[in-house]
């Protein structure tokens, strides 16, 4: 494991694009991924990388985090209640949109699911990443490529997409609108974290089987993602090693009483303090629990505006906590 501020990163990357970007494309990442994978002979082909022989500082990961030029689109803001089992931070701070990010892995499919995967092969660890309600986003990409590739310890990631195709849309936050308001309750109900929970063993069990060298599975999960970690970490039938918990929604001190694996939970400034307090409390597992408390909720995945140079700096110091959890305890 490297010293507490370096990396080892072997992914190269490019220069981002500055092309204008006018219009919000939410699969900006998975369309040049595709476009790029289809004009190969093997979806390998796709992967772009260059091994360095020296540790990184996580000042150089920062400067290598593309950023478009182009101008960025957000909604704005609002001062709903909380909605659907969600806090209010989930209800109310919509994502913010960069484009320009070249991914650094493909696509496949396991068990119907496209899934994102990135990492090398000879891996002997793999971390499953649970997406927030937006889906595949450039940030949330970049993030699932910095765990595999910033590490002296090999990871392969995988990505699946749960919504198959049809993440929450922007357009409907702030949910402000009777409207908007019924289309999110009704996609709550579609896509209930617990539905995930119970799928992901037998997900597991299909990724084992195509890639039989990786001998220990790990989670991370952001936002809606978050609370899938909660509820299969302390599950019977829990597949994973160890659990990252970012931004979480709906915190439950009273799951944390049920987690079986050393477990990692990063808080923006808008989880409820008194819930993240009593969580960390009920953890009896190897823990790291901490709160960024100038970050928004989402700030390591959709709503994370890495042109911000403190944005960026505290999404990178964000996946720095969660690879150096890993590294001290996933045995």
């Amino acid at each position: 494991m490297p010293g507490p501020n370096q990396f080892r990163l072997t992914a190269s990357v490019p220069s981002a694009s500055s092309a204008s970007f006018s219009s919000v494309s939410r699969t900006s990442a998975y369309s040049r991924l595709l476009h790029r994978t289809s004009q190969s002979s093997s979806a390998s082909a796709a992967l772009q990388t260059i091994a360095y022989s020296r540790p990184i500082s996580a000042q150089f990961i920062a400067r290598t985090l593309v950023n478009s030029p182009a101008p960025l689109r957000t909604a704005k803001m609002s001062t709903m209640q909380a909605c659907h089992g969600h806090n209010e931070a989930c209800c109310n701070i919509p994502p913010v949109v960069t484009s320009g990010y070249s991914p650094k892995g493909s696509f496949t499919e396991y068990d119907g699911l496209k899934t994102y995967v990135t990492g090398p092969d000879d891996a002997t660890k793999g971390i499953v990443v649970i997406y927030d309600i937006f889906g595949y986003f450039d940030q949330t990409i970049q993030g699932a490529d910095i765990l595999a590739t910033s590490d002296d310890t090999k990871y392969k990631v995988f990505m699946p997409d749960w919504f198959k195709g049809e993440p929450c849309p922007i357009e409907w936050y702030p949910p402000d609108t009777d409207e908007k308001k019924k289309n999110l309750g009704a996609f709550f109900s579609k896509n209930p974290p617990h539905g995930v929970a119970e799928k992901l063993p037998a997900f597991v069990k299909t990724l084992s089987a195509k890639h039989p060298n990786i001998k220990s599975w790990g989670i991370i999960g952001y936002c809606w993602g978050g609370k899938v970690v909660s509820l299969i970490t302390k599950s019977e039938n829990n597949p994973f090693s160890i659990g990252a918990e970012c931004h979480p929604a709906m915190v439950d001190p009273e799951e944390a009483k049920g987690i079986k694996v050393p477990l990692i939970l990063l808080a923006s400034k808008e989880e409820p303090e008194d819930k993240v307090k009593e969580f960390e409390q009920n953890l009896s597992v190897p823990k790291h629990v901490e709160t960024f408390k100038d970050q928004v909720h989402g700030w390591m995945a959709a709503r994370g505006d890495l042109k911000d140079e403190r944005v960026k700096s505290e999404y990178v110091r964000g996946y720095k906590t969660v690879l150096e959890f890993f590294g001290k305890n996933w045995k």
